[in-house]
């Protein structure tokens, strides 16, 4: 075969032979993975508007800036345990006319990874604020603002909830009201929750030997600076809230600067927040009812030992800190 003098031969082989690896090596692993991969045993499919939701979060091409594949390094470790292919077992065609299931891995990591996220903030306030603007509550964000997601409120919106926006990025009239589709796709993010493995990390409960260290370290000397390890940990799990600088958002998620039991000289109620979270509670005359979630099961003792000891020791907050053992001995009391 004369390959340099007859194109169509050549291209014929490269295009068939194209085709023919790419069964070989993506199309047919794919289509056995899919099939030979059963779901985790606590992991539940995607309700209706959970669905709409994932539409919602393709068609507006979170895709594109935002992954769901936790790998097994140090640096994804913040986001989740390393994911399995179970967790994307439920995943089935969108419709008819996308036989495959939707491309959620994602590549670009330009934002974190949202694998864990429903479990990270579980708060639908801050998911709505968020996606309204997430200047409001990341002001260093460089994602992109949904507003469409959102009409103003009339007071006439029935079962949809009002979300107050800061004064900073409110519209007129200061309060707005996610559209269906907001709805969905805050349904669909909340959802995202991996389900714990054993052994694959991102949910251990005991704490590890340099945490407890640094944190009886802290509590020994009186140190009254925050380690570098509690500031990564808060900037990760509460900054998004509770804001770098600790002040809060007014009306939304309560300051932890100068609160009082964050200053409590008996830490026992400040380890128990972050151990089971909150919500409802009246904080110097304001009722915030965005739920906070709990990090025990995100978070061991000796990290959740070093958040507690950086918000009784930053922005001005001089209140006796921790170690390890403390958070064991509430954990163990399960908030009594």
């Amino acid at each position: 075969m004369n390959f340099h003098r007859n194109h169509w031969l050549l291209l014929g082989t490269i295009f068939f032979g194209f085709i023919g690896l790419a069964f070989i090596i993506a199309i047919l692993p794919a289509q056995w993975m899919q099939r030979n991969t059963e779901p985790l045993p606590e992991a539940e499919p995607l309700s209706d508007i959970e669905q709409q939701g994932l539409e919602v979060y393709i068609a507006e091409g979170c895709v594109a800036c935002h992954t769901q594949q936790v790998r097994p390094l140090p640096m994804d470790s913040p986001w989740g345990r390393p994911t399995a292919a179970a967790d994307y077992a439920l995943l089935g065609p969108m419709d008819v006319w996308r036989p495959y299931s939707p491309a959620v891995l994602g590549s670009a990591r330009t934002g974190p990874d949202l694998s864990n996220i429903g479990a990270r903030q579980s708060s639908e306030t801050w998911q709505y604020l968020h996606l309204y603007n997430p200047r409001s509550v990341v002001k260093e964000s460089i994602m992109p603002a949904y507003p469409w997601l959102f009409e103003p409120a009339t007071g006439a919106e029935g079962d949809a909830p009002v979300v107050t926006i800061p004064e900073a990025y409110a519209p007129e009239g200061g309060k707005v009201v996610p559209t269906q589709q907001g709805q969905a796709l805050v349904a669909y993010l909340l959802a995202l929750r991996q389900v714990p493995i054993e052994g694959a990390g991102g949910t251990t409960q005991t704490a590890s030997a340099e945490t407890s260290q640094d944190s009886d370290a802290s509590a020994e000397g009186g140190e009254k600076k925050a380690d570098a390890k509690g500031a990564t940990l808060y900037a990760n799990s509460c900054a998004s809230c509770h804001q770098a600088n600790g002040q809060g958002l007014p009306g939304t998620f309560p300051p932890l600067a100068g609160d009082t039991v964050v200053l409590a000289e008996d830490p026992g109620e400040h380890i128990d927040t972050i151990l089971h979270g909150a919500q409802g509670r009246t904080i110097d005359g304001t009722k915030y009812a965005s739920p906070m979630p709990g990090f025990a099961d995100q978070l061991d003792d000796g990290q959740i030992a070093a958040i507690v000891n950086h918000e009784r020791t930053s922005w001005g907050n001089d209140a006796p800190t921790v170690t390890a053992e403390d958070v064991t001995d509430r954990r163990e009391a399960g908030g009594e």
